[in-house]
């Protein structure tokens, strides 16, 4: 039995099957690369689903959670801890945001959002719709779950939580007919992640800013995937001129550990009170160790090369599409959030990139997401092209034969 072999059947015995594994079992990994059990070494542009911002075992991390642990792993959030309040000092001066709520997920992030939402207004005659995006994605917990429309999460395991109204993506008018002077809150990705990297549209913003000045509503903005500097901006919501009330955070900001939060606005202080709000494990120190060193390397010329990488990104993929036109059908995203969106499921393109010795990742059925490292190199980055280049050049060739010869 081949070691894959070996791996699916011990899993088979001990644990839920619930993931669809790709066939590598990991031995290492290091920056932008991950070596299996065999010794093959792949090039990791998916990041642990962006999770892996300065890529794997950057020293810097290490060092700060080797320190960490070694002071203390975890004592809870009844004691003062030095990791939790820097990290906070420097989410606050960075996005100018008033006070962070520390969680262990975005999922997490965004049931305290929506629950903070909730008391919100329930203080302010606001117990209305709270409104969502079809195509969003928000975590697969019972409020992430009730804010989206995917049927594969959802089918019989409602029913859900009631007062959520979900309604299509970048369409102004549907948005018009769903907000009114009860409405709680709207959330959105201002990029949708597993939606297949689409971004909101300006008009739907723009009315969105009209409507909650009318209405008076709160704005959630999830950057769980989006944030930290993945797009080239800190977070994807800066380039459209508008500031949401909650920001929920996860992935990068923990650089590979389990760390999210909330970010709100002055208005929202005090809408919670004392206990009303917690976590045992929120805030981590460790994890919030490895946060200050994201933040110090994003500050320190991080975020800078991803737009320089992506300007490239954006050029060397238009050429692609121009070269594979019969396969591509448009090029999505910014930064290091990018989506190939095909002309058929892109599971095919993935599977051939595998072979090529590159991670990819497929979402959205039809889009090749990559989500890599914010520190992948320009000579990285061209051996995923090539990689890519060869990639399309066999599905090309297949989608030929299979066309000639039909079944």
């Amino acid at each position: 039995m081949s070691l894959h072999g070996r791996f699916i059947e011990r899993e088979q015995r001990v644990l839920y099957p619930i993931y669809r594994r790709l066939p590598i079992a990991i031995a290492r990994a290091e920056g932008c690369w991950i070596e299996d059990l065999d010794g093959k070494r792949y090039l990791d542009l998916i990041s642990g689903i962006g999770t892996n911002a300065l890529g794997h075992g950057h020293p810097r991390i290490l060092d700060a959670v080797r320190t960490q642990i070694e002071r203390y792993m975890h004592v809870s959030n009844l004691y003062y801890q030095e990791p939790q309040i820097a990290l906070a000092e420097m989410l606050c001066q960075r996005t100018g945001y008033r006070a962070v709520v520390y969680s262990n997920s975005g999922a997490e992030s965004w049931e305290a959002a929506l629950k903070l939402a909730r008391r919100w207004g329930s203080l302010h005659g606001k117990t209305g719709d709270i409104v969502t995006f079809s195509g969003g994605f928000h975590g697969r917990t019972y409020g992430a779950l009730s804010t989206m429309d995917k049927a594969l999460y959802k089918d019989g395991m409602g029913p859900f939580l009631p007062n959520t109204r979900i309604i299509p993506f970048n369409n102004p008018e549907a948005f018009d007919q769903a907000v009114g002077p009860t409405t709680c809150a709207v959330g959105l990705e201002f990029i949708q992640g597993e939606g297949g990297i689409v971004d909101v549209s300006a008009e739907l913003v723009a009315r969105i800013a009209e409507r909650r000045q009318q209405y008076g509503f709160l704005l959630i903005a999830d950057e769980v995937q989006s944030g930290c500097g993945r797009t080239g901006d800190f977070f994807a919501f800066e380039r459209y001129g508008i500031r949401p009330d909650i920001v929920t955070m996860a992935k990068a900001l923990g650089g590979g550990l389990p760390l999210g939060a909330i970010l709100v606005g002055e208005h929202l202080i005090g809408v919670w009170e004392r206990g009303q709000h917690g976590t045992t494990y929120g805030g981590n120190p460790v994890a919030c160790a490895a946060g200050i060193v994201v933040l110090e390397e994003l500050a320190g010329g991080v975020l800078e090369h991803v737009r320089r990488l992506g300007e490239r990104i954006s050029a060397d993929l238009a050429i692609l599409a121009a070269e594979f036109s019969g396969l591509i059908r448009s090029i999505r995203g910014r930064g290091l959030m990018r989506g190939i969106e095909l002309t058929e499921d892109a599971t095919h393109l993935r599977d051939e990139l595998l072979r090529c010795g590159v991670i990819t990742n497929a979402t959205a059925t039809t889009v090749l997401r990559l989500l890599p490292p914010l520190v992948l190199s320009n000579e990285e980055w061209s051996i995923a092209l090539e990689a890519l280049r060869a990639a399309l050049a066999a599905r090309s060739t297949a989608t030929a034969v299979a066309a000639t010869n039909p079944s």
